[in-house]
């Protein structure tokens, strides 16, 4: 049985994008895999984030991963920051890392450019090998991310191999998994562009708490085209090419059948199906989220998570300090 990590920032509220990208394929993953699911709470304070706004997201998430069918009793699902393991390798990994490798990080670049200089924090510039903790803690086989984290999953590569290579062999390499299932999802208002939950224009992403007349609307504003004839061509025909991704999503319809489904028809007819198969594919997730949000469940999940990822945690934080030469040696007696 493999170990599969995935996290995920408390950052918003995730998009249909998300969804239909990686967390509608997290439930396969846990059947015959040993999964990890972590919401990575201490990542998003690389930038500045309100405290209760936060916690909010973090509680949040939660509830959508065990929404989506996360089942806590084949998974564990857990908070980062419960874990203090995370931070103490964190450190650690840190001290095994060179400054310009983690410049050279395209997400530090990218973001340190957005600020100025003095705006940047260090732990922007350092949380690759936190990441990389996260991710070596529990003897991860594979890493299942987008093509925008293979960069930081070669450096975690880098830092496993230079750890065992320096101190003691513990680490396990983990292999680096570009998903290919999970549908590319753009957004509804520029389809050149992935859809994304930071988007300035709120019309061009569909949150997974939109209420179904705010996900109606959204489809229903969504770029098209002057063409009027329902087909797929990524090249020049990307809005409705996008929602015909989305449609078959959801639907589990071809996208040659749905072609042929709205032959003749204009598009106000097939934006309308569209968002009808959203609505109902969203229905029962977001029945579930609300029905554990408030709940004493939720917490009881979050705490089975956390017993069982600081248990096994702590048996790799133990090798690595004695590896580094970290603690004391008591006197035998």
């Amino acid at each position: 049985m493999k170990t599969i990590f995935s996290g995920i920032q408390p950052s918003g509220t995730l998009t249909i994008g998300n969804y239909l990208g990686a967390l509608k394929h997290f439930p396969e993953l846990q059947e015959e895999n040993n999964a990890y699911f972590c919401i990575v709470d201490e990542h998003a304070i690389t930038v500045p984030q309100d405290r209760l706004k936060l916690r909010e997201n973090i509680r949040s998430l939660a509830a959508l991963y065990i929404a989506v069918g996360i089942d806590p009793e084949k998974s564990t699902l857990f908070i980062q920051s419960e874990v203090p393991a995370h931070t103490q390798l964190g450190w650690m990994l840190q001290c095994v890392a060179y400054i310009g490798e983690l410049e050279r990080m395209t997400q530090f670049k990218d973001k340190s450019q957005k600020a100025s200089r003095e705006g940047v924090s260090a732990g922007l510039l350092t949380y690759p090998p936190l990441m990389a903790s996260d991710i070596l803690l529990y003897g991860t086989d594979i890493v299942p991310v987008g093509e925008d984290q293979k960069q930081h999953l070669e450096l975690t590569r880098n830092l496993a191999q230079r750890f065992n290579n320096k101190y003691n062999d513990i680490f396990t390499v983990p292999e680096v998994s570009i998903s290919e299932v999970g549908a590319r999802i753009m957004s509804l208002q520029d389809p050149t562009k992935k859809m994304s939950k930071s988007d300035e224009n709120t019309k061009g992403f569909i949150s997974m708490l939109d209420t179904e007349k705010q996900m109606e609307k959204k489809i229903k504003s969504a770029v098209t085209d002057s063409e009027g004839i329902v087909k797929y061509d990524k090249e020049n025909k990307p809005g409705i090419s996008n929602l015909l991704t989305i449609y078959s999503s959801f639907s589990g319809e071809s996208i040659e059948s749905l072609e042929a489904k709205y032959e003749g028809k204009g598009y106000g007819d097939f934006k309308q199906g569209c968002a009808n198969a959203v609505i109902e594919g969203m229905r029962p997730i977001q029945a579930r989220y609300y029905e554990l949000i408030e709940s004493d469940e939720l917490d009881e999940i979050l705490d089975h998570g956390a017993d069982k990822a600081n248990y096994e945690a702590s048996k790799m934080i133990r090798k690595a300090k004695k590896a580094m030469g970290l603690g004391r040696v008591k006197k035998k007696k």
